[in-house]
Order: C-alpha cells, then structure tokens, then sequence
C-alpha cells in the first residue's frame, strides 16, 4: 500500500476522531457555558495553566523517541520509568505551589481545583507508553476506539457531576475519569507491557533526543498560554472565562485540523526521507488539505460571530469581539502546526523551538500594551502578531528541507 491510500485511510479515521472529539467538545462546552458562569471558567482555566506549565516543563519527548526508532519495544520499559518520575515530581509540584498560584491570580476558588487536578499527572505516569505504537504502525482504526472511549467517558462525568454540583470541579472529576479509563485500557489495546527496569543507555537517548522536544513544548506552552495568564492576572477570572472559551472555539477546532494531518503525515513523511520528489509532493497536498478544510470555520468565525450569543447564552456577549481575530490565529496555527510533521520527520525539532520562539517575543512585544488598551481583545491581536511574525521563518525552513539532497 503507497503512501497516498495510508494518508487517504489516515485522514479518515483521525479525521472522524478529530470531527467527533470537536463536535462532543463542543456541545460539552455549551453545556457547562450554560450551567457555570464565565469566572468559574476562569477558575478552572487557571488550575489546567498551572498543570500545563509543569507538563511542559518536564516533557521528555518520549512518543517522538519512540516512534523514530525502528524498534520501539526495548524502550518501553525505560519510557515508562520516566514517565512514571515525571509524573511524581509534577504532582508534588503542585500540591506545594497551588496557594502560591491560587494568590498570583487573586483567585482562591481555584485552590479546591488545583488540588484535585494534581492527581491528574500522577496517573498520566503509569499509562502503557506503548500506546504510541497505534500511531506509528498506522493503526487509526483502533486509535479512534481507544480515544472515542475515554472521551465519552471523561465527557460523560464532566457533564453530569458539573450539573449535580454547579461548580467546575465537576470538569475536574471528568478529565481525572479519562485519565483512569486511559490507563486500563492502555494495558488492554497494545503490547508489551512495562516492567520496573530501565536501561541507562535507552534512557539518556530519550533524554537526548527529547531535549528539542522539550524546549519547543516550553515555548509552545508560552504561546498558547502566555496571554492567558497576562488576562487573568491583568484583568481577572471572568475576562479569563471569557477568552479561555473564545479560544477553544475559534482557535482549537481549526489547529486540530493541523494536528489531524501532522499525526497522520508524521510517520509517512519519514518513511519517504529518502524520496525528496514525493516527500515535496506529500507535503504540498498536506497543506492544501489543511487550507480547504480551515477556510470555512475562519468564514464562520469572522462573518456571523454573533451565532455563538444566541448558543452560549448573553453573559457571554463579549466572546464575539474576540472570534474573528482568534479564527485567524487557528488558521495560520493550522498551517504551522500540519508544517511541524515535516520537522520531526526529518529529526529537527529545533526548527519548531525556533519558530515558537520567534513567535513569543513578537507576540510579548505588544501583549501587555494591548491588552491595557483593548482588554481581551488586544490579547487576541497580540497573539495573532506573533504568529504571523514566525510564518516566514516557517516557510524558510520547510523549503530548506524540502530542497536538501539525500
């Protein structure tokens, strides 16, 4: 089978997971949007700043390790070792500095969530490493069942102990529910399974290789989020709630059609390193599924923002003056990210780490300013600055590759 049926049959699955993930995200979204109020979002944005912060900031890179080498079994054990110790020193982390994050917010409705979200890291350590063996042997149909399972689940419990309750913890409860189903099922799906022994050798090669991977998830971590903390600590919980929401609407379901691509194209793309002609080839018509499939959401967003009043209810009317410019940052999000497969395919995660880079200082360049001046609307027209900024250096450096002589 050519490479052109295993994207065709790629895109499928992963596309159907992508639609489905976003369509019941969405309609989770209304629904806890309809029951909580914009600063209890606010609340729980903070907790998973605060988790995501320590996540990357410990990333190891182990998937991408894994699926680069041929044989990805004898580093499972090993993987698992370090996922496990990142996972304990991520909770204890947190456990600890939670008053201290709960204060830098002036939010202490969010320490009983930073709390219960610490748990979340823990059991994250134990899943099967293995997993990652369902992307890298193309097995998209089995990977639709195993993540359509835990989202059913995780959606399910938010849902439900968020209405019993009204309060965010319900949200909590659900992603801690996904996170236990993940783990047993992890044991179930693929093999081997991982032991308490981890070669030193194995070990310092994840390292190694993941030391790329690491800083661009730093820097990841700071574009996505870097305007998050400015609003909240800037303007507080509720404008936090209200952009938080803006952005998983407009920006998330138009990245995730970048991700659906890389997480399709990522292995493919190595499989044809050695081919540049159909490496070029590939990759042009990646890009080109990106933008057919982007445009209509960007249509969306900019053109009848006003839709999302009538869905969310009128304390959110101030989400539609961030929709337009929030649509646009997804969509050259979009493109960058679909872009990344071709970096980690050819083993330069440094070029994504210098592209986020490029993105964060322009973007901190005019953060503070506009946010003062335009609230979270300068914080939408900040973020977007950055990323337009880094589009060039992307380009350079996938035409660099795409040239380069085996």
């Amino acid at each position: 089978m050519g490479y052109k049926k295993d994207v065709i049959k790629g895109v499928s699955w992963s596309g159907s997971l992508s639609f489905l993930t976003k369509l019941v995200g969405f309609l989770e979204t209304i629904i806890l949007a309809r029951i909580l109020a914009p600063e209890q979002f606010g609340s729980y944005g903070i907790a998973l700043l605060a988790l995501g912060l320590l996540e990357v900031l410990t990333q190891t890179g182990v998937n991408i390790v894994l699926i680069q080498e041929k044989e990805t079994d004898r580093y499972v054990s090993s993987a698992w070792v370090v996922s496990i110790l990142r996972g304990v020193v991520i909770t204890l982390v947190l456990l600890i500095a939670t008053p201290l994050i709960a204060n830098f917010f002036h939010s202490l409705s969010s320490e009983v969530l930073l709390y219960g979200i610490s748990i979340v890291p823990l059991l994250r350590g134990f899943i099967n490493p293995a997993v990652v063996k369902l992307q890298k042997d193309l097995l998209f149909g089995k990977n639709f069942w195993y993540q359509m399972v835990i989202l059913v689940v995780d959606t399910v419990v938010s849902i439900t102990v968020t209405y019993l309750t009204r309060s965010p913890i319900g949200i909590v409860m659900g992603l801690l529910a996904g996170v236990v189903v993940e783990l047993i099922l992890s044991y179930s799906v693929v093999s081997p399974r991982p032991n308490f022994h981890f070669e030193k050798i194995y070990v310092s090669k994840i390292f190694h290789r993941g030391k790329w991977v690491t800083a661009t998830a730093i820097f990841d971590y700071l574009f996505f989020n870097v305007d998050n903390i400015a609003v909240g600590r800037m303007l507080g919980t509720s404008p936090l709630g209200i952009y938080q929401l803006a952005y998983s609407l407009a920006v998330m379901p138009l990245l995730e059609i970048g991700n659906v691509f890389g997480f399709v194209v990522f292995p493919i793309f190595a499989k044809l390193s050695h081919d540049r002609s159909r490496l070029r080839n590939a990759f042009m018509k990646m890009i080109l599924g990106v933008v057919v499939l982007a445009i209509p959401l960007v249509i969306i967003f900019t053109v009848i923002p006003q839709i999302f009043i009538f869905i969310l209810g009128e304390k959110w009317s101030a989400i539609i003056s961030v929709l337009p410019i929030l649509s646009l940052l997804g969509f050259v999000k979009a493109i960058s990210t679909a872009s990344s497969a071709l970096f980690l395919s050819e083993v330069k995660q440094k070029y994504s780490m210098v592209i986020t880079l490029v993105t964060i200082i322009s973007m901190l360049a005019t953060l503070v300013p506009l946010i003062h001046h335009y609230g979270i609307v300068g914080a939408a027209m900040a973020a977007l600055i950055g990323s337009l900024v880094a589009l060039p250096f992307s380009f350079y450096f996938v035409w660099q590759l795409l040239q380069k002589k085996v």
